[in-house]
């Protein structure tokens, strides 16, 4: 048991020194967590357009220059870091941590993610999940989109040695301002996967959903859907969702607490449906 509190704890350390090194920015660090894959290319506009007047020069005559300053879009980051552990009449421990890093431009978004959980309860493993994966968007318009996205899990427990899935399609923003984004995104996928010893290969669909809202600038709240019913197999979907809320404790730390539900229909033989895994953390961005 002392071996996750002293790993849990030297992460911590690690987080917190990553995000005290961190070079100052002009503005907030936006929030980023699992289920948050896109911004405001509105807002984006706005504040480059307004960056720009704001460093133009002048000549002699009155005349606005020419030498207009470039637009930088960086890379923004978070670490999610969640530690549980008990001992007594009990042991146990889960330790859980999230990377997820993004860019976006006026035209282009980039999103990487990387999670894993591990955990025992009286020496036995009862949690071992890998999952990640990277999705792209161009966007059309202020509210159509493309995306192409890549997902890879691994789940020991639920005896899924491995499952890939490919996507492309379109997102449409429903809802889209300062504080509330609501998209959906549907398109073809092909999954694979080894579950239980055995290779599967389904043409499926991918269907999504995703709100994010922002409360007065704090608190913030997010969930998302995705439903990959296989064309050849529909008694074989999946469904990944997820729910959480933010807390801002500064600039480049806050609060997580979210539920994430895995259910697949038909899952390997003496495994069950549902996998729920609720977890709190601490967030650090830089």
């Amino acid at each position: 048991m002392r071996k996750y509190i002293l790993t849990g704890l030297a992460l911590v350390g690690l987080a917190v020194h990553a995000g005290a090194v961190s070079p100052g920015q002009g503005e907030t660090a936006p929030d980023t967590t699992p289920a948050n894959y896109h911004n405001d290319a509105l807002s984006l506009l706005a504040m480059s357009s307004s960056d720009s007047q704001t460093t133009q020069g002048s000549t002699p005559g009155g005349v606005l220059s020419t030498n207009v300053a470039t637009n930088h879009f960086e890379w923004q980051s978070t670490i999610t870091f969640g530690l549980t552990a008990t001992t007594g009449n009990s042991d146990s421990a889960l330790v859980t941590g999230i990377i997820q890093t993004h860019k976006k431009t006026l035209d282009d978004e980039w999103t990487f993610h990387g999670d894993a959980a591990y955990g025992e309860a009286s020496s036995v493993q009862n949690n071992d999940t890998l999952h990640g994966f990277v999705q792209y968007n161009h966007l059309f318009s202020n509210r159509w989109y493309g995306y192409a996205r890549g997902d890879a899990l691994h789940d020991g427990i639920a005896d899924i040695e491995y499952r890939l899935t490919f996507s492309p399609g379109a997102g449409y923003y429903f809802v889209k301002n300062g504080q509330t984004g609501l998209a959906g995104e549907a398109g073809p996928a092909i999954l694979y996967e080894k579950l239980d010893g055995e290779y599967h290969t389904y043409p499926t669909l991918r269907l999504a959903e995703r709100l994010d809202h922002k409360f007065d600038g704090h608190a913030r709240l997010w969930e998302g859907v995705e439903f990959l019913p296989p064309v050849t197999a529909p008694d074989s979907f999946l469904v990944n969702a997820e729910v959480g809320v933010e807390t801002p404790i500064s600039k480049y730390f806050s609060l997580q607490t979210f539920v994430q539900d895995n259910y697949a229909n038909v899952p390997a033989p003496g495994r069950m449906n549902n996998d729920v895994k609720l977890v709190s953390a601490l967030a650090v961005k830089f």
